[in-house]
């Protein structure tokens, strides 16, 4: 079993910055794949960014590549998303999850564990 909990959600400007944390513990840390996914109110659940189980490879959606960088420190049991130059579509709650077989990347169902979600919205 593995349990995720999201922290660093909030409101800010567009054009802004905000840095979401998921800590993890149950499971070695560095095992696992691990991925960021967003859900705006009326809207699906949907891919943000994932990372493999040691930092060397990253994925991320088109809407976000540029702006977000998702990485690990598998010392601290800790995923990171960095995201810069926020808009207000990127409003939503920010979840993280984990994969413990490294072949989920983008796809939801996939992933075995989830965390609570952290709120994210950005003004206009």
């Amino acid at each position: 079993q593995v349990q995720l909990v999201e922290s660093g959600g909030g409101l800010v400007q567009a054009g802004g910055s905000l840095g979401l944390s998921c800590a993890a513990s149950g499971r070695t840390f560095s095992s696992l794949a691990m991925g960021w996914f967003r859900q705006a109110p009326g809207k699906e659940r949907e891919f943000v960014a994932a990372i493999s189980w040691s930092p060397g490879n990253t994925n991320y959606a088109d809407s976000v590549k540029g702006r977000f960088t998702i990485s690990r420190d598998n010392a601290k049991n800790t995923l990171y998303l960095q995201m810069n130059s926020l808009k207000p579509e990127d409003t939503a709650v920010y979840y993280c999850a984990a994969d413990r077989w490294g072949t989920a990347w983008t796809t939801a169902r996939e992933y075995d564990y989830w965390g609570q979600g952290t709120q994210v919205t950005v003004s206009s």
